[in-house]
């Protein structure tokens, strides 16, 4: 790429005046420059490798001290902007074309094993771009807004949501499920029939699309994620205690989570503990005047309310597993003996 279209490009401004006027490739690590390279500085630190290895060039968002005025150092605004004009231009090259997703489709993908011309977007933008920039032409690349930039990609279309063949459920529990796909049997995969629906969708994308995957064994994802504990909340074996902890940060997923277990395990005592500041869920005040329903305004609540609840199940929204690994502080009562 020409010196001067990619400053058009990233809208960057050339700060010296070098000898160079193109630049082979584009890098985002420091250790993999080869001599013409342009280097995208996301670490200083890496700077002055990417100048040793060969660099061509350096674009930078940060004051950075000039160590070789032979190569052009381009001064953008802001770092991911510019890269995200940079991998824009790239995707165009590439011909490549992005199906949208929710965050459970993208994360189901990401245990599915599929064809290098098949590739799931996650991460920051320098993974991102790490990842995608010498993708083959022609690739499909599935997305989820709320996590990557839409703008990157210019051939968006949406998953289709009808579904032409179905998942056939042989054995269900709340969090564990054994199913037929396509004359497949999937015995015994740690996936809730609550995610079935999503992984539909996804396995359709892939008929339609003649992408070949295989699916090997689901590992829980970080919604609707069970935590089997004992009476002092510390975690147990999956499926070695009556008293399980369901936890989901996303709060978009709350109405639906509460049908689903109403639904699917009636038989059981389900308490929901739900933060007080819940725009997605409308209904938060109306479920509150309900005993098995519990409002927190802090994590110090959560476990307050499970100490004082007797129950099977807890679907506890807004927070992640992470709040067990912080044991509750013993406070040693003053006394005036010595």
């Amino acid at each position: 790429m020409r010196l001067e279209n990619t400053l058009a490009l990233i809208h960057g401004t050339l700060i010296n005046e070098p000898f160079i006027n193109s630049f082979e490739n584009i890098v985002f690590e420091a250790h993999k420059i080869k001599r013409g390279d342009l280097f995208i500085a996301f670490s200083q630190s890496d700077i002055q490798i990417a100048v040793l290895n060969g660099a061509y060039g350096i674009i930078f968002d940060r004051p950075t001290q000039i160590s070789d005025s032979e190569i052009a150092w381009i001064k953008v605004t802001k770092l991911e902007d510019a890269v995200k004009r940079l991998l824009r231009f790239r995707l165009i090259e590439k011909d490549v074309v992005a199906y949208e997703c929710n965050e459970i489709i993208l994360k189901l993908a990401l245990q599915v094993t599929t064809e290098p011309t098949f590739v799931v977007v996650f991460g920051d933008i320098k993974s991102i771009a790490t990842s995608l920039w010498h993708v083959e032409n022609g690739t499909t690349l599935l997305f989820c807004p709320d996590s990557c930039d839409e703008g990157i990609f210019t051939n968006v279309k949406t998953i289709s949501s009808t579904v032409a063949k179905p998942i056939v459920i042989m054995e269900k529990t709340l969090f564990e499920t054994s199913f037929i796909y396509d004359d497949v049997f999937y015995e015994r995969q740690l996936i809730s029939p609550f995610f079935i629906p999503y992984l539909e969708k996804l396995l359709h994308l892939y008929k339609s699309l003649k992408i070949n995957f295989r699916i090997r064994k689901f590992t829980p994802i970080e919604h609707f994620e069970a935590v089997f504990t004992n009476k002092n909340f510390e975690p147990k074996e999956f499926g070695t205690s009556d008293k399980v902890l369901i936890f989901e940060s996303n709060t978009s997923l709350i109405q639906s989570e509460i049908i689903f277990l109403q639904k699917q395990a009636n038989w059981a005592k389900i308490i929901y503990i739900i933060p007080a500041q819940t725009k997605t869920f409308p209904h938060a005040k109306e479920y509150a005047k309900k005993e098995n329903f519990f409002i927190y305004k802090n994590k110090k609540e959560i476990r307050d309310i499970l100490q004082k609840s007797n129950f099977h199940f807890a679907l506890i929204v807004g927070v992640d597993k992470s709040i067990l690994l912080s044991p509750p502080k013993i406070y040693q009562q003053l006394t005036l003996d010595f």
